[in-house]
């Protein structure tokens, strides 16, 4: 992993493709992964949900990533040159620090059988992958595990949390399960490398604790993964101190496992066709916007992410070792969003499920390549050594 890795994570984009997306470049129309190879991407990260299908058989939508999504996008990405990530979600649908929600075939094991369960699935996929030409060359087992993972097995808290208080973090649990994964991979390839996902990258608190506590209990792992939206997640300056702290503290490559942001504050609903009861509104909304140091305009996106490149570069003893852009190229499309009704049912969230993120894509409604995506082509990186 020497390469600085510029990345994306473009999970729902066989769902975008067949809604009707198409991807432009200074006006030409070409395949998402021919732009982006041609704009440096080298890396490209895809989740893995283990069944995202009601009873029915209705999709939960988000780009209903089940392992046949997750080969195709593999294959893809292996055919233009570029190296995969996967992110084993461990869930039948999102999993993140507000819901880790137990597959539905785990839902009555006790820890004893999610352990294996981890375990037994862990290698079922790695085996696919194996037998489909598309080992993956990094893998998170598990996403965003802040609070923890299969719930309520492996849920842990921050002690300080007034609506946990007498609670005990099953912080026993979740190295177990995140080490049967890790486990698992190991035992179809020794040479994958484990990353392990937090969100809140500007909160060092809780990566000293979080890691702090992991390390004593589970197996080794490569790379520290760090999830980084500037409107939740503290200050560049806070990302950049957490960063800094973390690498010395524990010797770990680092990488910005999501991070993104908006290239315009222009409402979508009319690409989307979709009326004001069915859709949650844009990902950032004015008071959020107001919260950033860059502007959402299309220069803004660009200078902000130059900034995220040269952070980690400053990252000591060359230990930044890179980012994944979140899902630049989730345009809004009717029929693509981030939950459907099923998938609501499943995580007991409310709705409505349209897509919330297209302003935050590296191209426009149209579908048009945006200035970052220069920016992330022409930098050159020139990582730190020493302390």
């Amino acid at each position: 992993m020497d390469k600085f890795i510029k990345g994306m994570d473009v999970s729902t984009l066989p769902e975008v493709e067949r809604c009707g997306a198409a991807f432009y470049d200074y006006g030409r129309q070409g395949d998402l992964f021919d732009i982006a190879k041609a704009y440096g991407i080298n890396f490209v990260r895809i989740r893995l949900w283990n069944d995202p299908y009601d009873e029915e058989g209705s999709p939960y939508g988000a780009g209903t990533n089940d392992l046949e999504t997750m080969i195709c996008l593999a294959k893809r990405a292996k055919a233009h040159g570029m190296k995969v990530l996967l992110d084993l979600h461990y869930s039948d649908f999102w999993a993140d620090p507000g819901k880790q929600v137990k597959p539905k075939a785990w839902k009555d094991m006790d820890a004893d059988a999610l352990e294996q369960a981890v375990y037994n699935y862990t290698v079922d996929v790695m085996n696919v992958c194996r037998d489909n030409g598309c080992l993956p060359d990094m893998v998170q087992c598990g996403n965003e595990l802040t609070n923890g993972m299969l719930w309520p097995e492996g849920q842990i808290f921050c002690e300080n949390d007034e609506n946990f208080k007498g609670r005990v973090p099953e912080y026993d649990n979740l190295a177990r399960f995140i080490s049967a994964g890790i486990r698992g991979v190991k035992s179809v390839n020794n040479n994958t490398l484990i990353m392990i996902h937090l969100d809140n990258g500007g909160n060092n608190e809780l990566y000293r604790r979080w890691f702090d506590n992991y390390i004593k209990r589970g197996e080794d792992f490569d790379i520290i993964g760090l999830s980084y939206y500037p409107f939740w997640h503290g200050t560049l300056d806070e990302l950049s101190a957490n960063m800094q702290d973390i690498a010395r503290r524990y010797g770990k490559k680092l990488i910005i496992a999501e991070v993104s942001m908006g290239h315009t504050m222009q409402d979508y609903k009319e690409y989307e066709k979709l009326d004001d009861s069915e859709r949650k509104g844009m990902a950032t909304r004015q008071e959020l916007a107001d919260k950033i140091k860059y502007p959402m305009t299309k220069e803004g996106q660009a200078a902000f992410i130059e900034d995220i490149m040269d952070r980690l570069c400053n990252v000591p003893d060359g230990l930044g070792a890179g980012f994944f852009y979140w899902e630049p190229a989730w345009l809004p499309v009717p029929g693509s969003g981030w939950a459907t009704q099923a998938a609501l049912e499943y995580t007991g969230e409310a709705g409505p499920g349209g897509n919330e993120w297209a302003n935050q894509a590296l191209f426009d409604y149209d579908g048009n390549a945006l200035p970052a995506l220069k920016a992330i082509r022409d930098y050159k990186p020139v990582r730190k050594v020493g302390k």
